[in-house]
């Protein structure tokens, strides 16, 4: 037998997934009601969620505030907006209208479109998976700041980027595209004779009762029970950015609440809103749309290693996340009310994945640190090269250790057992594998913990140097506090009695870090922002990041 010692090596795996029982009401009602609590403060933005298997809702709760302004708590029964979320109605109206006999898949865009650049070489069916290659209108420099506030009909938003240049030929790649589902709105309008809206509240809305899903325009008339949206700013809360919602159009323009998407989940997975020839199409990823595991309006992907079906929102002010796991037919539906939240509130998506990996009885590790003696942690220490432009450095940070990819941010690893590590954001895991002498040689990258994950091994690289601060006088942090502006893109830093941060609009801020007068850093990101030397206030900045340098103009004090 022949013994290949260079590729033996040591490891003690961590089940991707633990197999057991799925738990019952109780105990998911528990599990629920500590993850709204830990993510979430009571007198905040907060979520809603639903868990039901089949038809029956095993937990149906809320935490945080509907109004900020008024003092009005959030309840399971409110409206949101759901964001990306849409484009699921969406593609199956489309499909409705496939079996009308109205549309083909593959049809050309012009044929309801005349005229559109390019859309005879566009099929209906590149729109609805992402393949088309027409550039998304929320990627256009500057179109969300100039623009986002106007109300449009949908031919005034399509001549808005129809002469955009393609970002590749129709059906070479994939790529998710907001202006694809703008596109299918108007495909609906046309093939049905009435606006993307009214054609799905006739067909889907009414007969499925879903009494609360509808267009979100609150310009129209208003929508009762519907919840306030907001965003981060420095260290408040803020009402989220206005946006006319005419503009989301059938890519993110409905609301709803969780028992309606309950109610459209079972229907949708159970046979009632298509045919099974349909629905197998609207689920199953074909071409370039593969790779990125995406049907028509549906990810079609893994979850602890089993099926799920799902798709997630974000829209100024709000995110959301509906999943359906057909092995169980276990629904998880989450609705928060903020888009950019401080640290440690989680995400809708990465809140659905947990809840429902609880509830079919496959949880992912719980963030319990181990103790792990620190000549263990320097063992990790490393550069582990990814490809000849990325690399992860790890390194051990005030008695923690880290990871950084290159041109990313710097995240904690939690320890869960010998060589494995869960990210303190997120669901992914990191496991270190070690040769015959016990050295650690490579690592495995678990994105979302989930197949087998990415093998990378650690080279002879030095790390990074770390990078030192220093204190600087308040004049010199004046001198450039304010908001600057790159294609409608604003970047705020902000100055108060507990330092500096940096925040570009509809994110979370970041502490910054002075190297010098003129070279500051962000230390969870590789980042760095330099501004022209003088004593004046700095009239503009450059961010440096993953190679790429910025300018921002200076717009306000």
């Amino acid at each position: 037998m022949l013994l290949l010692r260079a590729a033996l090596l040591l490891i003690l795996p961590v089940s991707a997934s633990v197999a057991a029982a799925a738990p019952d009401r109780q105990a998911i009602a528990h599990y629920a009601d500590t993850m709204l609590a830990t993510n979430f403060a009571a007198d905040g933005p907060g979520a809603v969620v639903l868990i039901a298997r089949g038809d029956e809702i095993v937990y149906r709760g809320a935490r945080g505030m509907a109004s900020l302004e008024l003092g009005v708590a959030l309840s399971p029964d409110q409206v949101f907006r759901l964001g990306s979320v849409t484009k699921q109605f969406a593609a199956a109206g489309v499909l409705k209208l496939v079996e009308q006999g109205k549309v083909s898949l593959d049809d050309p865009l012009t044929k309801f479109v005349p005229g559109y650049p390019n859309g005879d070489n566009v099929t209906v069916r590149m729109l609805l998976n992402h393949t088309s290659g027409i550039r998304s209108y929320t990627d256009i420099p500057g179109r969300m700041d100039l623009l986002i506030g106007k109300d449009m009909t949908t031919k005034q938003l399509i001549d808005s980027f129809k002469d955009e240049k393609a970002d590749f030929a129709p059906g070479a790649q994939w790529n998710y595209n907001n202006s694809g589902y703008v596109l299918v709105g108007a495909v609906i309008e046309s093939a049905s004779g009435k606006p993307w809206y009214d054609y799905l509240d006739q067909v889907f809305f009414q007969p499925l009762r879903l009494k609360h899903t509808e267009y979100g325009d609150e310009a129209i008339a208003v929508i009762p029970g519907h919840v306030g949206g907001y965003t981060r700013v420095g260290d408040h809360w803020a009402l989220a950015r206005y946006l006319s919602m005419s503009q989301p159009h059938a890519a993110g323009a409905l609301v709803s609440t969780v028992d309606d998407l309950l109610r459209w989940n079972r229907a949708l997975h159970g046979g009632a809103v298509l045919s099974k020839a349909s629905y197998e199409q609207m689920i199953t990823p074909i071409g370039k749309a593969k790779s990125a595991h995406y049907g028509f309006g549906i990810e079609h992907a893994t979850l602890r290693g089993k099926p799920v079906l799902k798709h997630s929102g974000g829209i100024f002010g709000f995110n959301t996340e509906l999943i359906y796991l057909p092995e169980s037919a276990t629904t998880v539906a989450v609705l928060e009310n903020f888009d950019a939240g401080k640290k440690g509130m989680a995400g809708a998506s990465e809140l659905g994945h947990r809840l429902a990996a609880f509830a079919i009885g496959k949880p992912y590790p719980d963030r319990n640190a181990i103790p792990v003696d620190s000549e263990t942690l320097k063992s990790y220490e490393g550069v582990y090269r990814i490809d000849k432009d990325s690399a992860r450095a790890v390194r051990v940070v005030d008695g923690t250790l880290t990871s950084q990819r290159t041109g990313g941010g710097k995240f904690v690893l939690i320890p869960i057992a010998r060589d494995n590590f869960v990210f303190e954001e997120g669901l992914s895991r990191v496991q270190f594998e070690r040769n015959r002498k016990g050295n650690v040689v490579a690592m495995r990258f678990f994105e979302n913990d989930e197949s087998k994950g990415q093998r990378v091994a650690r080279t002879a690289e030095p790390l990074p140097a770390e990078r030192v601060s220093t204190t600087l006088p308040e004049a010199a942090m004046k001198r450039v506090a304010g908001v600057y502006r790159h294609d409608g893109n604003d970047l705020t830093i902000a100055l108060s009695d507990s330092g500096m941060t940096a925040q570009m609009a509809g994110q979370p801020a970041f502490e910054l870090f002075a190297e010098s007068a003129t070279r500051f850093f962000i230390k969870e990101f590789d980042v760095t922002l330099e501004f022209p030397p003088g004593s004046k206030p700095a009239a503009s900045l450059i961010s440096h990041q993953g190679g790429r340098a910025t300018t921002f103009t200076r717009i306000a004090e």
